[in-house]
């Protein structure tokens, strides 16, 4: 077992991690900013180090500041959890060639499924369907014409590297790709070093699917089931359950197993997420693999009972799984809903500042992640989440039964955040009855702020 774990994060996903090492009597380095010193995740380490300013380019997403951090105290093992240098196979390699161990997939993988176009390319060949697109990446606007006039409009840009919605386009008519594919390089070139594009057929009205798999240094890999992470917003996920209602049990079979398919061509080791599309036909495509923890990966430990944290270290001390598929068992129904510091009437900017006070749900069946509390400063520096507020119910109904009374007593004041949105789309009829797509929350947003407004009014 590792003795001394580096967190190479911050916030909720790192105490997270932070409590998941003390539970298994392992010690802990916790690294933060300037802006973060202090900040609660740090006080859950058996150590703090302050590796440099506030700007994450000058701290947490330093690699030689985070290893020296890790050497300097001793450690044997490096947690990158989400973000930052998670799915930096730079950083990975840099991590191992030091005699440390990542807490992850090797390098190798991490730069083969992190090129979307490869993960495109390795999913056909494994026979598991993928969404039609160019046959590799696009050079300049005349080829991505001809790809695009193939495929028919609309079309999806996509950059090779990165995630979280960047260098992505959507193009309705041809007189828009020139423009829009030099927009979707430049994001690309400036979010990920990379401004290598491919293009995909834009499916319509598509729900987001994603399988969690779970991989040994021994050989085996299986999956914790799927995820319904269908509710976004610009792309950025907003509301996700497990399992997923619109999936039934032949699908499952079907995209779990490709899934497996796709980790076992890698020979996958630790935690990790396929992720589909599914149309409204009831087909789905692959679209890309993360090599990381999700930050919905909550939904996915409170139907199995598998605290996945914990498997993540195990799997890192070179330990077998210790069960198999057939003892992965599903129990109820699981939402997750992120609360953010951001202002929804306002375009959801980022909204900074100092909680004043705050009150979060308890009860029967309701977890919350967060490091938040009287007196915490929110940094312009970093994402603005919050808090993860986690239900489980006996079925879906309940569920959300549940999760509205759990939105119900949080509160957080001297700061604006997505609270009330969330509250109204629990109680929005596509939700309810589950009739949803990518784009419900979008298409909605007006008419549930309206009502937000007049709830608030009242």
């Amino acid at each position: 077992m590792l003795r001394r774990v580096l967190v190479a994060n911050r916030g909720e996903i790192a105490a997270r991690i932070l409590r998941a090492c003390r539970e298994m009597n392992i010690e802990t380095v916790a690294i933060c900013s300037e802006a973060d010193r202090g900040a609660l995740f740090t006080t859950l380490a058996t150590r703090s180090v302050c590796i440099g300013p506030a700007s994450a380019a000058q701290s947490y997403l330093d690699q030689q500041a985070v290893l020296n951090a890790a050497l300097l105290t001793g450690c044997d093992a490096i947690h990158p959890g989400f973000g930052f240098l998670s799915e930096n196979a730079e950083f990975a390699a840099l991590t191992r060639d030091n005699g440390l161990v990542f807490i992850g997939p090797s390098p190798e993988v991490i730069a083969l499924l992190g090129d979307k176009d490869a993960a495109r390319r390795l999913a056909r060949e494994q026979g598991i369907p993928v969404v039609p697109g160019s046959q590799g990446l696009v050079g300049d606007a005349e080829a991505a014409e001809q790809v695009a006039g193939q495929l028919g409009y609309p079309v999806l840009l996509k950059a090779a590297s990165g995630g979280g919605g960047r260098g992505i386009r959507v193009v309705a008519e041809p007189g828009e790709l020139s423009s829009q594919l030099a927009e979707a390089r430049a994001e690309a070139k400036a979010c990920f070093g990379n401004d290598d594009i491919y293009i995909e057929k834009l499916i319509t009205a598509p729900r987001h699917i994603e399988v969690q798999i779970l991989g040994d240094s021994h050989g085996n890999q299986i999956h914790l089931g799927e995820r319904d992470c269908t509710l976004q917003r610009n792309r950025q996920k907003v509301i996700e359950e497990a399992p997923a209602a619109a999936v039934p049990e032949e699908l499952h079979q079907r995209m779990t197993a490709d899934a497996l398919r796709a980790a076992r061509a890698v020979g996958y080791e630790n935690a990790g997420t396929v992720e589909f599309i599914l149309t409204p036909d009831g087909e789905y495509y692959f679209i890309e693999m993360n090599t990381r923890i999700q930050v919905e990966h909550p939904v996915t430990e409170m139907i199995t009972g598998i605290n996945i944290v914990r498997e993540q270290i195990r799997i890192a001390s070179a330990l077998p799984l210790e069960f198999s598929q057939a003892d992965v068992r599903f129990e109820g129904h699981a939402i997750e809903c992120r609360i953010n510091a951001e202002d929804p009437a306002h375009g959801f900017a980022p909204c900074p500042g100092t909680i004043e006070h705050l009150h979060l749900p308890s009860g029967f069946g309701v977890r919350v992640d967060t490091v938040a509390h009287p007196g915490y400063i929110i940094s312009p520096y970093y994402d603005s989440l919050l808090a993860k507020i986690i239900v489980h119910g006996r079925n879906r109904h309940e569920a959300v039964l549940r999760m509205r009374r759990a939105l119900e007593e949080t509160l957080f004041t001297g700061i604006t955040t997505n609270l009330g949105l969330l509250y109204m789309v629990l109680y929005s009829p596509d939700f309810l009855y589950n009739r949803i797509d990518t784009g419900t929350v979008e298409r909605n947003l007006d008419t549930m702020l309206g009502a937000l407004k007049e709830e608030v009014m009242l």
